[in-house]
């Protein structure tokens, strides 16, 4: 585990390394990069995790599971928000049931804590929940990424998935995604992309989530514009920050539209 500068979050934990690829959000995973400067830092974790496709590193679609891993959470006292596999996605389909199991062990071993699980994979998610854990940890929240109208389909999925709380993270927003449903969600995130391949987002399609944050009473988190501003310029992500409609947007679950 580790200590983050994303916004949303407090700490990183990543009981699993390595990913695959699944749609176009994923074109720029920093994970990637990562993963292969920490293989040649020697890190075994990731050894094998990534290969180069021309001037681009991605995954290999391979995964592991990280047993030692799972004892971190318990040495953290202090209460976290905590992004579980900023590095990966717990819900690949390289991952065990078992190992899911594992992990959430440790979730319910750690209350004190705030778990917070993204995933690609949002109807392994439901099915893995529903056939075999079986169990809601109030101190879990499950949620899906949705770069553009072409996903919004993982709402279902999520909306169907037993969980004390249901999030969406519209990182990167490289499209419109219309009038989402955002019912049963509770919390949205939404950020623009960053880094030297960053593709632009529009304000435009940043309205149409707000609109339906406030209609769905979701909490709304503005996480960043990143490499490009409300005005179409190209700058760093620190300096068009992230401010939307003249304020900063830090909501979280049950304070929405505070």
């Amino acid at each position: 585990m580790s200590m983050t500068d994303i916004e949303w979050t407090d700490a990183t934990w990543n009981p699993v390394a390595g990913c695959s690829i699944v749609s176009a959000g994923c074109t720029n995973c920093y994970a990637m990069n990562m993963a292969m400067r920490l293989e040649a830092m020697g890190v075994e974790k990731y050894t094998g995790l990534t290969r180069k496709s021309g001037n681009r590193t991605i995954w290999t679609g391979k995964v592991r599971e990280d047993q030692k891993s799972l004892q971190i959470p318990y040495g953290w006292k202090k209460p976290k928000k905590i992004f579980v596999n900023s590095m990966s996605d717990l819900f690949h389909k390289g991952v065990s049931v078992e190992f899911i199991q594992s992990v959430w062990d440790v979730m319910a071993g750690t209350p004190h804590h705030n778990y917070q699980i993204l995933t690609k994979q949002p109807e392994r998610m439901r099915d893995v929940l529903i056939k075999h854990i079986g169990e809601i940890l109030p101190n879990v929240w499950l949620g899906t990424s949705v770069e553009n109208a072409n996903v919004v389909g993982r709402l279902e999925f999520i909306r169907d998935t037993p969980a004390a709380i249901r999030f969406v993270s519209f990182e990167p927003l490289i499209g419109s995604v219309g009038n989402v449903n955002l019912d049963k969600i509770h919390w949205a995130i939404v950020g623009g992309e960053s880094g030297p391949k960053a593709r632009p987002t529009s304000e435009a399609w940043i309205d149409e989530i707000h609109e339906q944050c406030l209609t769905y009473d979701t909490a709304f988190f503005f996480k960043q514009w990143g490499t490009w501003g409300k005005d179409n310029k190209r700058r760093s992500k620190k300096a068009n920050g992230r401010v939307y409609r003249g304020r900063i947007w830090d909501e979280m679950p049950g304070t929405a539209h505070a």
